[in-house]
């Protein structure tokens, strides 16, 4: 590993035509404002050329309306001003002719700090293209240059976009073959921390803003480094890999977590104290979370980026793009992430099941896993996976955790009946796709030509069925068993709730056909307390009210105190999940276990 504070692009390196491609210059305008300037010229627009902003960003399933964001728009055309129009929420018509360079401004207002939208603030800048750079409509094949310019003292620039023309700092051009291109590269500007490592002969840099000062980056890019290897090498054994270059976007912050994948680049927030420290040797959980994090989106560089839904063979970024197949493109990526980890030793096999089993437990609380099917998860995406409220749990499932666990089963299985693995199906799908669109049929086919049998009864059950998964008999092949702990007060009841000694306990969810629902609370309630008794925690409860016993909820809504009577649960074994793997398995479970678990 190495640290470089230069721009690994060579200046100069990728040829300008400034006279045939769209350009845009990009601006700190007022930064304590949270604005950006962001200048397009036009070589040769068309009369009346019309220009859109996208509405969502891939790998980001919601229309959010980025076009909110821009105002202050005006046109010029041979240097003078003329008419721009808005036709829509997100597109505007320039009344000019096709002859002479047409002139766009206008001003962005960036203060999202999540890895999809644009922030500018005194001390950091980062932007994604859809939320920054209007599409000049039947341009979009064209080249396309970034200009940035005039950043302040010991500001530099981060992106995987190649630079044309850039100083030591990142200052100057950067170039896109096209627009997908251009909105696919986030750009990173500060005074950020920056790292490089080689992997299988590809050059990755790390950059990390918002660490605090004792962050071992040495240990970041050493571990990152092990995940890419990896991966690498789980897709490609000859070790050639479909881009030359990767770049790692980070943002530390008090309290975040998120990622969003690029094809050669991911951005990702993460709170700093699950960074690694130096001088401190131990595995945090919050850094294993991080690592799974970035061994997801990594991942997601082969499976959404390149091999990809059919439906996502070219964007339309004026509205939703439909596909059911997010529990294999998530889903599959989520049985990856830490496996991977695992497989390279980062992580030891009891925190790798620890996590499983972690993933399992929340799939089984959540009622909406009898309602909705992963598949019909994947398509409702658009309206209800990023608009989660108080009856989300009772009314859906996540296509990441349950996708996750229909990757597990189908890995099981195939490995159990010894006709290949999950693994041998994710590579040869890639080659059947040529890095491409993908199908379910796709799927449905890989995963007969490897096992040996048609897969179509799991796919209909697993994938487009609501009953639970059989992981524990197929966990049993494996030398393991699914244990449940005992059920806390909150399992038993069918709640979800908050607990501070400021607040007290406040419900955030309501399960349906639990007891609470049936006894009438609700979600925001603050549960006061129980008979006589003023409570702080929810289990304190069980102290006071013997099982089978009738009590009173005393509960506080809309500054109205109510009782809500019912009667205590008996104890359950109902709760979280465990994972246990037998002593000493007989040598050929031993085997099938050690295959799974090592790759």
């Amino acid at each position: 590993m190495t640290y470089s504070f230069g721009l690994t692009s060579d200046a100069g390196s990728l040829p300008l035509h400034e006279s045939l491609m769209i350009s845009y210059r990009v601006e700190l305008h007022r930064p304590q404002a949270h604005l950006y300037r962001v200048t397009m010229s036009v070589a040769k627009p068309a009369a009346g050329q019309r220009f859109t902003l996208p509405a969502w960003i891939p790998g980001s399933y919601l229309v959010r309306e980025f076009a909110r964001h821009l105002h202050a728009l005006e046109a010029k055309q041979r240097g003078k001003r003329i008419a721009l129009a808005q036709l829509d929420k997100a597109t505007w018509q320039a009344d000019c002719s096709a002859s002479g360079e047409l002139e766009v401004s206008y001003l962005v207002y960036a203060f999202d700090t999540s890895v999809r939208a644009a922030f500018l603030d005194n001390e950091r800048g980062f932007f994604n293209g859809t939320g920054l750079f209007l599409a000049a409509e039947g341009h979009e094949n064209e080249p396309h240059q970034v200009q940035l310019r005039g950043l302040p003292s010991g500001w530099r620039v981060a992106t995987a976009l190649p630079a044309a023309r850039v100083d030591s700092r990142g200052q100057g051009s950067y170039l896109a073959s096209d627009y997908d291109e251009l909105v696919d590269n986030p750009f990173e500007l500060g005074k950020f921390w920056r790292g490089s490592f080689s992997a299988h002969g590809i050059a990755h840099e790390f950059v990390v803003s918002g660490a605090l000062p004792d962050f071992d980056g040495d240990r970041l890019l050493a571990d990152s480094k092990r995940i890419c290897e990896a991966q690498i090498a789980f897709w490609h054994p000859k070790l050639r890999a479909p881009f030359s270059r990767y770049v790692f976007l980070l943002n530390a912050v008090e309290d975040g977590y998120g990622g969003l994948e690029h094809r050669e680049s991911t951005a990702l927030i993460a709170n700093r104290r699950d960074l690694p420290q130096r001088g401190r040797a131990e595995t945090s959980e919050g850094y294993v979370k991080l690592l799974g994090l970035i061994s997801h989106e990594y991942f997601h560089t082969w499976n959404v980026k390149r091999m990809r839904p059919a439906e996502f063979g070219r964007y339309d970024y004026s509205r939703e793009n439909y596909t059911e197949l997010l529990w294999f493109f998530e889903g599959f990526t989520s049985y990856y992430d830490d496996l991977i980890l695992l497989r390279c030793g980062l992580i030891d096999d009891a925190t790798y099941l620890r996590l499983m089993a972690r993933t399992i437990s929340g799939v089984l609380a959540t009622p909406g896993r009898k309602q909705q099917s992963v598949a019909q998860s994947s398509f409702d995406a658009w309206v209800k996976y990023y608009r989660q409220d108080e009856n989300t749990l009772n009314a859906t499932i996540s296509y990441y955790t349950k996708g996750a666990l229909v990757a597990l089963a189908l890995d099981l299985t195939l490995r159990s009946e010894k006709k290949g693995s999950l693994d041998e199906v994710m590579r040869s799908l890639w080659l059947r796709s040529a890095g491409g669109p993908l199908r379910e049929a796709d799927i449905a086919q890989v995963l007969a030509d490897v096992g040996g049998r048609a897969f179509d009864s799991e796919l209909a059950a697993w994938v487009h069925g609501t009953d639970d998964l059989p992981l524990a008999k197929l966990f049993e092949r494996f030398g393991m068993s699914m244990q449940h702990d005992a059920a806390t007060l909150a399992d038993r009841l069918g709640l979800k709730v908050s607990e501070s000694a400021l607040t007290g306990v406040r419900v955030s969810h309501v399960l349906r056909g639990g007891i609470a629902e049936d006894c009438g609370m609700s979600a925001g309630d603050e549960v006061v307390g129980i008979g006589d008794w003023r409570l702080r925690r929810l289990d304190d409860a069980l102290r006071l009210v013997a099982s089978g016993e009738e009590a009173q909820w005393l509960v506080a809504r809309d500054q109205r105190l109510q009782r809500l009577p019912f009667v205590m649960p008996d104890v359950a074994s109902t709760g979280a999940i465990r994972l246990s793997a037998m002593a000493t398995p007989a040598r050929q479970v031993a085997a099938l276990q050690k295959a799974w678990l090592t790759g």
